[in-house]
């Protein structure tokens, strides 16, 4: 029976049912751009391969390209991909979640990870309670706005947070991948990941797992959850 009005599943479904596409479009879940044959490693597979796989994630809009000079750097679409891709690993491991953690590089993706741009895992929910706690967000119809005492607590953090950008949403709740809670989202949730870093609190390790470093135990943790991660 043709269903016209129904979801285009089917689509997607083929898309990341590959194995190897799966593995390219989890390690551009950082946000970061990567080349071909970046993305062919994190695949184990060649770059003639590759080449085809990526063609076919462009094609469905999965992933964009950039030329930069003679070499050409990909990274996943937007946010709306790198969402999908995150619920979708949800569903996968809902009956097996607690297992699927124990691995210790997954423990460390656990505990801190960059997703395509901004704070997940267990510290990225601990960011998102503390500005709850301090009644620091105001819903609004596309999701937050900053309150005045929110301002106040990303003050004594060192940060200014940049006007709302009209192209995009500023604060918005993320559904955590290992947490199965909400993480912040948005240009104030990819300020936040960027002043941290650029703080020396945290720092990037293997693939997507970020590391609290010392400065970030003293000056960082405290205000968030007064223990360590």
């Amino acid at each position: 029976m043709n269903t016209p009005h129904e979801p285009r599943l089917a689509r997607v479904a083929a898309i990341v049912a590959d194995p190897a596409r799966s593995r390219m479009l989890a390690y551009l879940l950082s946000g970061e751009y990567a080349s071909a044959s970046e993305l062919a490693k994190a695949a184990s597979i060649t770059a003639a391969t590759a080449s085809g796989h990526l063609g076919k994630l462009m094609q469905a809009r999965f992933v964009v390209c950039e030329p930069r000079g003679r070499h050409r750097y990909y990274r996943l679409a937007d946010a709306e991909v790198a969402h999908a891709l995150e619920a979708l690993a949800l569903v996968a491991e809902r009956d097996s979640h607690d297992r699927a953690w124990e691995h210790p590089d997954r423990a460390r993706l656990r505990r801190a990870r960059c997703c395509y741009g901004h704070l997940a895992g267990q510290l990225g929910v601990s960011l998102f309670d503390a500005l709850l706690r301090q009644e620091g967000l105001r819903s609004t119809p596309a999701g937050f706005e900053l309150t005045a005492s929110g301002l106040e607590w990303l003050q004594g953090l060192g940060l200014k947070p940049g006007s709302p950008n009209a192209r995009r949403r500023f604060a918005y709740r993320c559904l955590d991948w290992s947490e199965r809670r909400d993480h912040l989202a948005g240009q104030l949730a990819e300020e936040l990941y960027q002043h941290f870093s650029t703080m020396g609190w945290l720092r990037r390790t293997n693939g997507r797992a970020v590391e609290v470093t010392s400065s970030g135990q003293q000056e960082l943790l405290p205000r968030l959850i007064g223990g360590s991660v």
